[in-house]
């Protein structure tokens, strides 16, 4: 049999029995999930190029992109510190040891604790090398970022900071979300989206916008304008923010932060909510994601703190209904790819246990797996959150320590193999000469996975 096809089918058969392909070829999960593939002959290093979007699909180098990732927002924060910055290469190496390939942090610290932005365009040299250093190490262990441009809660500044040095300096501001609406502070939000698109790595001497470490940018983490349940007000701050992302920066994606409410535009779609007063917070998930220049759409999946407790099977439920409403809508009306982009489990609620996790992360990836499977539009997820040992006191409840949860390090690793193959299948079909994408759909293989 031609060694192409035996491979192949070996992976194929990895999807379904993964400890019995690891013996034939002589190795564990965690070595293939390591390595991914990279000694199995056909599949050569790829050059580090931007992650771009085709349809509903994410493509690298014209190849599939499904993505296994993670949430750490506080990197940029321990890189200050010599002390804590080892953590971040630390949470890197663990990381890319299971397979994953995409981190969620935070690019803003407003007028805070070692603030990157002290005042309106003011920054912290020190603050700003430290994410250097973050990108870098990205960069290093072959991750990339969705690097988050500030935050609709108070947590690190956010909306609420902006509002405040608006008030500092005697503009007319009663409301928080006049964030979205005052032409000065919009214009403070500009200034500082166009310091950090242009910053200069210090260590890589690459601009950001140039850096395809960086998978895409993110407007503001869970943007929510509750004072104008309409909808109108967000929408127009997301029609002016995309347009002038890409004005700087053409190159890379663009998505909101969106929990994936919905809103005013589709009743319809409305009953998906966990409860009622998600559709009085003013996004729009369908609506908001029609706007030029945003690529794929957002969601997050908290139903531990958006229903009631304690946690149970209706949970899980509603997690599986939630992400295919979501998938199903980027597919019909979005024609874009959807990144869970935080999901998790907070060890603190009632009911708790580690076995519940497991299950809620089995339920996101083997929900992303179908989609996968068909070309659907579910495009990856990222768990909230990853911690390294040692950080312990930064935990929400939702830390996730890989070196204290092999069960849960288990899943994440086998996911990760799995997005591995449907990343490399139509490469290894090009050896024969494939179509790349169009066959790599009708193919029975990947019907069978």
């Amino acid at each position: 049999m031609d060694v192409h096809i035996t491979i192949l089918l070996l992976c194929i058969l990895l999807v379904y029995n993964p400890h019995t392909v690891c013996f034939s070829l002589g190795l564990n999960e965690h070595q293939v999930s390591k390595h991914r593939f990279d000694d199995m002959g056909p599949l050569e290093d790829e050059p580090w190029t931007m992650v771009q979007k085709s349809g509903n699909q994410f493509v690298v180098n014209d190849q599939p992109f499904y993505v296994n990732g993670f949430n750490t927002y506080w990197l940029m924060v321990f890189a200050v510190d010599a002390s804590t910055r080892g953590k971040v290469t630390e949470l890197f190496q663990q990381a890319s040891d299971v397979g994953m390939t995409v981190c969620r942090t935070w690019a803003f610290n407003d007028g805070q604790w070692r603030a990157l932005q002290k005042k309106p365009s003011v920054y912290d040299e020190d603050v700003f090398k430290a994410l250097d250093f973050v990108v870098s190490e990205a960069r290093r262990f072959k991750i990339r970022l969705i690097l988050a441009l500030t935050n609709n809660w108070d947590s690190y500044g956010g909306k609420p900071q902006y509002v405040k040095w608006g008030n500092e300096a005697g503009l007319n501001v009663t409301n928080e979300d006049d964030f979205y609406s005052h032409p000065t502070l919009k214009n403070y939000y500009k200034a500082h989206v166009k310091t950090v698109l242009n910053r200069v790595n210090t260590i890589t001497n690459m601009t950001y916008k140039d850096d395809p470490t960086i998978f895409a940018w993110e407007l503001i983490n869970e943007a929510r304008c509750p004072s104008d349940p309409s909808g109108d007000k967000l929408q127009e701050w997301i029609e002016e923010m995309a347009f002038y992302v890409k004005t700087i920066d053409p190159k890379h994606l663009v998505e909101i932060g969106l929990e994936g409410f919905y809103g005013p535009s589709t009743p319809n779609k409305v009953p998906y909510n966990p409860n009622t007063y998600c559709q009085q917070v003013g996004t729009d998930f369908i609506r908001n994601h029609q706007v030029l220049g945003v690529d794929f759409a957002s969601v997050h999946i908290y139903a531990d703190s958006w229903m009631s407790p304690p946690i149970s099977d209706a949970h899980i439920a509603f997690t599986k209904s939630w992400m295919q409403s979501h998938i199903d809508d980027a597919e019909t009306y979005l024609d874009m790819p959807v990144i869970f982009s935080e999901f998790g489990v907070s060890a603190k609620d009632p009911g708790y246990n580690a076995s519940f996790r497991d299950n809620l992360i089995s339920t996101v990836y083997n929900t992303l797996l179908d989609s996968a499977r068909k070309g659907g539009s579910g495009g990856g997820s990222l768990v909230w959150q990853m911690f390294p040992d040692g950080t312990e006191y930064m935990d929400d409840g939702y830390a996730i320590i890989l070196s204290k949860s092999p069960s849960t390090t288990k899943i994440i690793s086998r996911h990760s193999t799995r997005l591995t193959l449907f990343n490399s299948l139509c490469k290894w079909k090009c050896h024969w000469g494939c179509k790349k994408k169009h066959e790599l759909d009708e193919s029975h293989y990947h019907d069978e996975l």
